[in-house]
């Protein structure tokens, strides 16, 4: 095997660059080499793209993106891992200490330690290989696609913000914002036992496809007052949980308006103003629970079986495909929605289907 490999590396704002980079070392930290397969194309990797940092994590040094990756494995250190070459996985993005407080009692995603894909300085997987622990990767069923593998992350988002959010048999749920993210959130409230999902958003085509998933009701903001609307669906009740998808805090003021009296509602996207307003009387008032949530823990394994299963659709969410050498233009493309774009995957070996 080469001692380089070809990789898609983000120097500065709108300067990615495809290059060969020294291939990763198999150690007893990242005992596992796969070769990529398919990486999604998350909107953290296209804001790292177009500004060069999100929350606390600047673009210090060129650095490899893209988290949402499955493969095949080509290396192993010790087989007592369990995993052979040849094996086909969903790679977890985040790997923690395993010995803090939150990683001994489940909730690792807390683990202050946690080493991230395409979280500078780490490098990420829009790449030939990567070296990752075996504990954090997922053998798929011979039904799943590499694609399907890649969707595992953004589903466990969805899946975790569907546990955080309590959703409960015959529960009425908004999602509000039918992104990626929205999309799935809604099919994991959906098989948590929701009866009833009403999506908004300001695009027809991803509203289309929230119904062909599953949506009871769905409403394009761009044409409707969508709270009003809600809130008549409900009979001026309002619904069980509200899920802000979009990552803006209007989305967010009104999840909180449209929340049933001591409903919940969830925060999912990531909004870039920090100290939002918020109604703290009418929250209390109304006994509003608001959560955060920060990535998932123990998702993988039940997000693999939900589309194993065909509880979740994960394969119609995948609209475009690039190959490796793409891999630039893909960020300005997804940035600017072209094409009706809702994933799309960079396939560093395979040649684009789409």
């Amino acid at each position: 095997m080469s001692a380089t490999m070809k990789a898609a590396v983000l120097h500065a704002v709108h300067d990615m660059r495809v290059e060969e980079v020294p291939l990763p070392e198999v150690t007893p930290e990242r005992d596992v080499l796969v070769r990529i397969h398919s990486v999604g194309v998350c909107g953290s990797d296209v804001h790292f793209f177009e500004r060069g940092i999100i929350g606390k994590y600047p673009l210090t040094a060129p650095t490899i993106m893209g988290h949402e990756a499955a493969g095949e494995v080509v290396e192993v250190l010790d087989e007592a891992c369990g995993l052979r070459p040849g094996d086909r996985v969903a790679i977890e993005p985040g790997y923690t200490c395993r010995r803090c407080e939150f990683c001994r009692s489940g909730r690792y995603n807390m683990c202050r330690e946690v080493v991230f894909l395409a979280a500078p300085p780490i490098h990420g997987a829009f790449a030939e290989y990567l070296a990752w622990p075996s504990d954090f990767l997922f053998r798929l069923p011979d039904a799943l696609s590499f694609d399907d593998g890649a969707m595992i992350e953004p589903l466990s988002v969805g899946l975790w913000a569907s546990q955080r959010g309590g959703v409960g048999v015959g529960d009425t749920v908004a999602i509000l914002g039918a992104g990626p993210i929205g999309l799935l959130t809604m099919q994991c409230a959906l098989a948590a036992g929701a009866t009833r999902a009403v999506v908004s958003d300001l695009e027809a085509g991803r509203l289309e496809l929230a119904e062909r998933l599953g949506a009871s009701e769905i409403l394009d903001a761009s044409e409707v007052d969508a709270e009003a609307m809600i809130m008549e669906l409900t009979g001026g009740r309002g619904v069980d949980v509200a899920f802000e998808c979009a990552g803006a805090i209007p989305a967010l003021q009104m999840a909180l308006r449209v929340a049933r009296n001591g409903g919940t509602v969830q925060i999912v996207g990531m909004p870039a103003e920090q100290h939002p307003q918020i109604p703290l009387y009418e929250m209390i008032n109304r006994e509003l629970d608001l959560r955060g949530l920060f990535r998932y823990a123990n998702c993988y394994p039940p997000a693999i079986s939900l589309v194993a299963a065909g509880r979740v659709d994960v394969a119609s969410l995948v609209t475009h495909h690039f190959a490796l050498e793409e891999t630039p233009e893909a960020m300005t493309f997804v940035h600017e929605r072209r094409d009706g774009v809702v994933k799309a995957v960079i396939t560093p070996w395979e040649a684009p289907s789409a």
